[in-house]
């Protein structure tokens, strides 16, 4: 990469964080850290970054009320939570927060460049099948592709990479099926119980965002997958 990412760690066992800072900064990012969720806002309000990666038992403030503020002020930048907590609950409860991914400790250092590379890249490539199209329309809606925007009568919506992708491959294959396993793939990269689990999530993000149009909807056909469909 000719300028490296930069990535803003919060994690307070820092054993773990030295270890993680420390392999990142050799795969080429730059890392930013601090040890607690006040000092990690400051720090977000400050600079600049391509990625946060957030503990959740933070002191001061916890990971989900840090990530709560960094989504009310950027929709875009990628979250993945590093944590303990491992019920699907507090997965889910994560990612309704706004969050991108959960990585439950311990984990791999691979897993998690892995998950960095893949985010990264999404938000700086664009599908051979968008080429010369850059938005798409349908309702009152238009979704600007390279931008990660939601546009409507009521204003403009920004998504979240992983909340655009998905608006991507449901516009890209408009009126028509799109089965579920698919969409996991080319979203999220594998088809395991939790990414279905995040699919649901994620599909209930975007569908509260086109209410306010009744002619358009997101229906799920059963045991196969989704459309968007325009009435």
């Amino acid at each position: 990469m000719d300028q490296k990412a930069k990535i803003l760690y919060v994690e307070d066992d820092l054993t773990l964080s030295f270890v993680t800072r420390d392999n990142l900064e050799l795969h080429g990012y730059t890392v930013d850290f601090t040890d607690n969720g006040l000092d990690a806002l400051k720090m977000f309000d400050e600079n600049r970054y391509d990625l946060c990666i957030l503990d959740v038992m933070l002191p001061k403030m916890d990971g989900y009320a840090l990530a709560e503020r960094i989504r009310s002020v950027n929709q875009e930048i990628p979250i993945i939570f590093l944590t303990a907590k491992s019920t699907k609950e507090d997965k889910i409860y994560g990612l309704r927060l706004g969050a991108d991914d959960y990585i439950t400790k311990p984990f791999s250092i691979e897993e998690l460049v892995l998950k960095i590379e893949v985010f990264l890249k999404r938000s700086g490539r664009k599908p051979a099948r968008e080429a010369g199209r850059g938005s798409c329309d349908f309702g009152h809606f238009r979704f600007d592709m390279a931008n990660h925007r939601l546009e409507s009568p009521e204003g403009k919506r920004q998504l979240t990479h992983r909340e655009a992708e998905l608006m991507k491959v449901l516009c890209l294959n408009r009126d028509t099926i799109v089965k579920r396993d698919d969409l996991l793939m080319k979203v999220w990269g594998d088809d395991h119980y939790f990414a279905s689990r995040s699919l649901d999530v994620f599909i209930s993000r975007l569908r509260k965002y086109l209410k306010s149009d009744p002619s358009v909807k997101i229906e799920n056909i059963h045991n196969v997958g989704y459309r968007l469909k325009t009435e």
